[in-house]
């Protein structure tokens, strides 16, 4: 069984409520939305990315006869769920956000409506892919505002928790507006262009430092850029200045150098200082080592030389956030609204919709959660992308995707990009629960005391 497409990638629990709705005849239509509860505090908003891995999944779900003989063998389920699962194809609807687009607590970014079986069965999946990449985005994103145009580049597979989440936090960053990614698999898999340089253990290995970079130049000549603090910095600079000139003889265009270690800001200004010496002004220099945003805004701030930098363990684990409260939860079935209320996770009942108002700048100004058939002033997140099991139209490509993500980060007030917590109480951006939607939760609030009172 592929771990990445196997049904079976689930919780039990939802195979278990499957067998449950089939034996109780509970066959209807039911809405199933995705949501953050709330913002963590290091978080101003979130930008909703994955659907794109999440369609892919509604499409092509499928239980093979291996996953099939394991559950009959589990002795945990019956025929009636044996012959559902044969014969399971996604028939749904889904209504979701484009991916990049800026979204916040409360705000539906994805919704399923299909008879309820099946709109469980897919959750934990469906969490899975939408929380990863949504996650990354967001932080990919405070990451692009404190950089101020300089590149960005994604050095987080290596420290990434698992290989898929390595590869879709490469989609996620590159989605948020990161020039590219060290990860090999994100080009054939995504088009995400891709970046490298060298290892210290090549200079290490050789007997010179010189030597290597020769040898390396020779090797890689094209985008060329060597790492030149294995041992010291500035002698490291000393020696490209020196060599460049041979460089150039053979044809070899030095395109930058990277610091990986020490004072970064400090290095920077002393290594730019010896390859404008040295006649090299065109030649960047780029940042790597355990870099994050705030680290980027001060280097930004200081007007620290450094022209781009490589991004690792802070993207790929959203080291200071690294994890949502979301939920995907039944908001509507059989025609009624249905709400959760338990306490501090009480949830707004039935299909739902988000409108977007600007200023007259372009600015975001506000949003709106209300009813799905309502009127409000402003732009309507949600889109249908998914009918009757069938997408409703070919998936965008990723430059649409990232130029929409763009346009949202510029459409982005002050207050949010912000890289400071959010402290207890703040609200830096409004986002309203429309009359027609808390009329909608006392109506089923109404028929669940009605229910509960009935004989």
């Amino acid at each position: 069984m592929d771990p990445s497409t196997s049904p079976l990638l689930t919780d039990l629990y939802q195979l278990n409520m499957v067998q449950a709705y089939l034996d109780t005849g509970m066959a209807e239509t039911a809405v199933f939305e995705f949501f953050s509860r709330r913002l963590p505090k290091e978080r101003r908003f979130l930008m909703a990315a994955g659907l794109e891995q999440a369609l892919a999944f509604l499409e092509h779900v499928r239980f093979g006869s291996e996953e099939i003989d394991w559950l009959a063998a589990s002795g945990r389920f019956n025929q009636r769920f044996l012959d559902y699962v044969a014969s399971f194809r996604f028939s749904g609807d889904v209504d979701a956000m484009p991916e990049g687009t800026i979204f916040f607590a409360d705000e539906p970014i994805l919704r399923v409506t299909a008879p309820i079986a099946e709109a469980q069965l897919v959750e934990t999946r469906l969490i899975n892919l939408l929380h990863l990449q949504s996650l990354i985005a967001a932080k990919a994103a405070r990451m692009v505002l404190a950089a101020k145009g300089r590149a960005l580049i994604d050095f987080g597979l290596r420290r990434a928790h698992g290989a898929e989440a390595g590869l879709h936090a490469a989609r996620a960053a590159y989605v948020a507006g990161f020039a590219g990614t060290a990860s090999v698999l994100a080009g054939p898999a995504f088009g995400v262009p891709l970046a490298g340089t060298m290892a210290h253990s090549f200079v290490q290995a050789h007997a010179d430092e010189s030597e290597a970079f020769l040898a390396f130049a020779r090797s890689r000549p094209k985008d060329l850029v060597l790492l030149i603090d294995t041992y010291d910095t500035e002698a490291g600079a000393e020696r490209v200045v020196r060599l460049a000139p041979r460089l150039s003889a053979e044809g070899i265009t030095l395109r930058g150098v990277r610091l990986d270690s020490g004072d970064l800001a400090g290095h920077a200004r002393r290594v730019r200082a010896i390859l404008d010496e040295g006649g090299l002004q065109s030649v960047r220099i780029f940042a790597s080592g355990g870099i994050d945003e705030r680290e980027i805004a001060r280097f930004v701030a200081e007007g620290a030389p450094i022209d781009g930098f490589g991004i690792g363990t802070s993207l790929v684990t959203s080291q200071d956030a690294p994890a949502l409260d979301c939920a995907y939860k039944l908001q509507a079935y059989a025609g009624r609204p249905r709400r959760k209320r338990s306490e501090s996770k009480a949830t707004w009942p039935g299909a739902k919709q988000v409108f977007r108002r600007y200023d007259g700048a372009g600015r975001m100004a506000g949003d709106v959660v209300s009813v799905e058939a309502d009127r409000q002033p402003g732009e309507r997140l949600l889109i249908r992308v998914m009918r009757n099991g069938r997408r409703v139209a070919e998936a965008p490509p990723l430059a649409e995707i990232r130029a929409h993500a763009a346009a949202e980060l510029a459409r982005l007030p002050a207050e949010l990009c912000s890289l400071e917590d959010v402290e207890p109480g703040e609200t830096p951006y409004p986002v309203e629960i429309a009359p027609a939607l808390r009329r909608l939760a006392e109506i089923a609030d109404g028929r669940l005391e009605e229910d509960a009172a009935a004989p």
